[in-house]
């Protein structure tokens, strides 16, 4: 039977049986795997199955990370040739590289590393054709069993029977994997392995330690190079480096996972908090305040107990265990259910920026990019069915006004229905077909990102790059039906009936603490002038000067300029550079013949010595190269 897909727009059948990539004759081979219907499968699979088809390369989001996860086989491929002893963990692609979690009985150094990266090139010479095999629950057992790999029969033991086990074979090597993956070895051109440490099995400390080595991959060594160059840049930005530097914040034993913020940080913070007030009042936002700690059972109504309990920090109070909140759209429910509402009071739009809490483990946190106190831009819009469309395009506004303030281009990636999905099948197609209209009518590209969404909706993830061409995924947009159907919210329709409403979760900095962080190193600590902690410095040459530069300050500071003085008894020169060192975006340096002339010498970050100008004619310029994007 003949198998018909919508390729580029146009109809095209297919043999049955004949791979997808036999059934297009000669692929180009840069062409890695195949979507389908917003699911990834590999190229050497039989054409089963008609729908929408696109070629997937490593210029999308899907393509690397089936790239990425093929380098990961590569590696434990050829750690099992130098150990044949060895028992594999499991090894998932990352943003930027993979790792694979290994047994091994002795500890790896730097030379191990460049012996695994030599086997590695060898298994892409040999060019191994890469197979999927599929198996019931019982003949996998028997074949790890065989291997002798503990691990993945641990995991087998925890898949349901009667579910079809899939494993990944190439050339000796086999792999309990659901893929999908590239055709062969040989499409990994360019690899290196960067670094190696231990990581706890499941992350649980009571588990065996395993070996986890770190790598990257490209499909050219040029592009490798490059990467490289990008990483060794990206340590003189570390946000933490910077961050003590520019005394923004700091982190302490005493309370892992949460920032203290010093003065300089807090404005940041409070300048990017304000935009997002801004920019949200003018949509029709309302701001609110949820409590933080409530009791388990709105958690187990919510869906959280079952599906976020690990994340939850828990208290014992009066004999009941009560939950910090991880996330505000709860609260934000009962709030809405509080009331009744009518179709006409429809969308209403719920914005709230209170404190939220995560457990992470230790072993993740890393400074603000991965932490267990934060707050967020957060939001949930409660709407019609056919007030979805219009609602998707205000946030989408919202994302290009704030993603344009800091100069960072940003990808939309589609992630669909998860394997443990809340409610009816139906409902979650229909989330992800107005999601997916949504971005199409906006004429917006995006990737799907298959099993990705939360537990109770599809969502799009927001991808920002930064300066260094890094991807880092920010906001996140979720649609949901399955909440006000477990809150049981309601609405009055026209003719008087009882609707439910459809509920959005947004936010547009994502968590504003990561946001900081990765705005840090988008600058390189050198933030623009709107968001710059002190926008002005002004430097007296002289103490003779110091009544001048204050009554400036003065001025400043009442027309809403972040500015300070620096006074101290230090040659000019060195407060020049002290400011250049703090990144101070404008410096206003006063002398005698400054005082005499009303005047004051103008030095930018970006021009160095621009020279005099007139006091207090320059304020109006100042103002305007200050003001909040968007103003």
């Amino acid at each position: 039977m003949a198998v018909r897909v919508i390729f580029e727009g146009e109809e095209r059948e297919l043999a049955d049986g004949s791979t997808w990539a036999a059934a297009f004759g000669s692929l180009p081979p840069e062409v890695l795997a195949a979507g389908l219907n917003g699911h990834v499968i590999d190229l050497n699979r039989p054409a089963a199955e008609g729908g929408h088809l696109q070629w997937l390369t490593f210029d999308d989001h899907a393509g690397r990370q089936v790239f990425r996860h093929s380098s990961a086989h590569l590696l434990a491929q050829a750690v099992k040739r130098l150990w044949p002893e060895a028992k594999l963990g499991t090894g998932p692609a990352l943003e930027d590289g993979y790792y694979y979690d290994i047994f091994l009985a002795q500890p790896l150094s730097e030379a191990d590393l460049a012996r695994i990266e030599d086997v590695m090139r060898t298994i892409v010479d040999e060019d191994l054709p890469i197979e999927r095999i599929e198996l019931n629950r019982g003949d996998a057992l028997a074949l790890f069993r065989e291997r002798d790999e503990t691990f993945k029969l641990e995991i087998i033991s925890r898949i349901p029977e009667g579910t079809t086990i899939s494993a990944y074979r190439q050339g000796e090597f086999v792999d309990l994997c659901s893929g999908p993956h590239v055709p062969s070895t040989g499409r990994i051109q360019a690899i290196k392995l960067s670094s190696v440490s231990g990581a706890y099995w499941r992350g649980d400390e009571n588990n065996p330690m395993m070996t986890r080595i770190y790598g990257t991959s490209f499909p050219s060594q040029a592009q490798l190079e490059l990467h490289w160059q990008r990483l060794e840049e990206a340590k003189l930005r570390d946000h933490r480096k910077l961050g003590a530097q520019l005394d923004l914040f700091t982190f302490r034993e005493e309370a892992p996972g949460f920032a203290f913020w010093h003065p300089k940080g807090h404005q940041v913070y409070r300048t990017l908090e304000n935009f997002s007030r801004r920019i949200q009042d003018d949509a029709g936002y309302q701001e609110v305040s949820t409590p933080w700690i409530y009791r388990i059972g709105l958690w187990e109504r919510s869906g959280h107990w079952d599906h976020y309990r690990e994340n939850l920090f828990l208290t014992e109070r009066d004999g009941e265990t009560q939950g910090v909140k991880p996330m505000n759209c709860p609260g934000h429910a009962l709030l809405y259910k509080g009331e009744k509402h009518s179709y006409r009071d429809l969308p209403i739009r719920y914005a709230e920026y209170a404190p939220l809490t995560r457990y992470e483990r230790s072993g993740t946190l890393h400074g603000l990019l991965r932490v267990r106190g934060f707050h967020q831009d957060d939001a949930h819009l409660f709407v019609r069915p056919d007030q979805i469309r219009d609602e998707m395009f205000g946030v989408m506004d919202l994302v290009d006004i704030v993603y344009q303030a800091v100069g960072m281009p940003y990808e939309v990636v589609l992630s669909t229905r998860p394997d443990d999905y809340l409610g009816e099948l139906a409902l979650w197609n229909r989330a992800e077909q107005e999601l997916e209209e949504t971005l199409k009518a906006r004429g917006l590209k995006y990737q799907i990102n298959p099993k990705d969404g939360a537990f109770y909706g599809p969502k799009l993830d927001i991808y920002a790059v930064d300066a260094l061409g890094r991807r880092w995924q920010c906001a996140t947009v979720q649609l949901d039906f399955q909440l006000p159907e477990k809150f049981e919210l309601s609405y009055v329709d026209a003719a008087g009936g009882v609707r439910r409403p459809v509920m959005i979760h947004r936010a547009i900095m994502g968590t504003l603490e990561r946001f900081i962080g990765i705005l840090v190193e988008h600058y390189a600590g050198a933030f623009p002038l709107w968001l710059a902690p002190v926008q002005v410095r002004l430097i007296p040459i002289t103490d003779r000067q110091r009544d001048y530069a204050e009554g400036i300050r003065k001025r400043l500071a009442r027309a809403g300029i972040r500015v300070d003085v620096d006074g101290r008894n230090e040659k000019m020169e060195y407060k020049i550079r002290d400011a250049e060192m703090q990144k101070v975006p404008r410096m206003l340096i006063v002398g005698g013949r400054d005082q005499e002339n009303r005047t004051v010498s103008l030095r930018t970050r970006e021009d160095g010595d621009v020279g005099p100008k007139a006091w207090p004619d320059y304020l109006q310029t100042l103002l305007d190269e200050a003001t909040m994007p968007g103003s």
